[in-house]
């Protein structure tokens, strides 16, 4: 069986990735920063490399000698300037997988990485898929998600009023997916095997699109009661994220995405292959709802 490399465990993509692997009868090795969070995969059978991926040549050392990888750029919120953190990450991420000259990487990219300004945290994408993708010994494939699902987790603090808030026009549909599919889309491109070097796959996953509006109506059913959903300037969400403890300089960032999407800039490309998920927006709801 194959040796597959996994970043983001203690993520929600990666564990899905490696638990899927293993659940194939593969052999897996975590890539962790922190040696304690490896050690319930240790076992389960895996093996473990601690690395951070800012650190090109350790994080090299944990890819050396798998038959494939799964890899994506971690947030810091904590960092003090996202985009400088981003920049530094993505090029050590690169470098440590030129290094490791891995066959195979799959990368966790974004809807919207196609565009190289614009986007907010998304751009940092652009340059990370252009370089990997001139790597002669390494095929790429970028599973470029939709609006993850449980950022919707992140609205609900108003649900006890009977309002669903969002900054983005409320009827405007939107591709989603839940972290599940994303992480066993992932792993079924790395048993698929690697593409030619310089020749990427690329891959678009999401759902039919949903609006704000149609997670106020899901919510409604499963609640029981009317929820509506709030529409706020797009304009005052960096400083109303602010005021909730985000970083000034990331929730700037998250503005610029939101009105990107507004202008047409986070959308898939078109003319890759697509994908979609199994879960549907009311079944992560109910979920979501359950967990509460």
């Amino acid at each position: 069986m194959s040796l597959f490399a996994v970043a983001g465990v203690s993520g929600h993509t990666g564990r899905v990735v490696a638990d899927t692997l293993l659940a194939h009868g593969h052999s897996v090795r975590v890539i962790v920063r922190d040696a304690a969070k490896g050690e319930p995969w240790k076992a389960r059978g895996a093996t473990v490399a601690v690395a951070d991926v800012e650190n090109a040549a350790a994080f090299a050392s944990a890819l050396k000698g798998a038959d494939g990888a799964y890899v994506l750029l971690p947030p810091n919120m904590t960092t003090g300037n996202m985009r400088a953190y981003q920049a530094k990450a993505g090029r050590a991420l690169v470098e440590a997988i030129a290094a490791a000259a891995i066959p195979h990487v799959v990368m966790l990219s974004s809807v919207g990485a196609q565009e190289p300004a614009g986007t907010g945290p998304i751009a940092a994408l652009y340059p990370i898929e252009h370089a990997l993708r001139d790597l002669p010994n390494t095929g790429a494939s970028f599973l470029r998600a939709a609006y993850f699902m449980e950022n919707l987790q992140g609205s609900f603090g108003m649900l006890d009023q009977g309002i669903f808030p969002t900054f983005a026009p409320k009827d405007a549909g939107m591709a989603m997916i839940a972290t599940k599919d994303i992480g066993e889309v992932a792993a079924g491109l790395l048993l698929e095997g690697p593409p030619a070097p310089g020749k990427p796959r690329v891959v678009e996953l999401g759902s039919t699109p949903y609006s704000a509006s149609d997670v106020a109506a899901g919510l409604s059913k499963l609640l029981g009661k009317p929820i509506a959903a709030y529409e706020a300037p797009v304009a005052s969400m960096a400083a109303a994220l602010a005021g909730y403890g985000m970083p000034a300089d990331v929730a700037a960032m998250y503005q610029e995405m939101t009105e990107g999407a507004m202008a047409g800039l986070v959308k898939f490309e078109g003319g890759h292959r697509r994908a979609s998920g199994k879960i549907t927006l009311d079944a992560f709801l109910a979920a979501a709802l359950a967990q509460k």
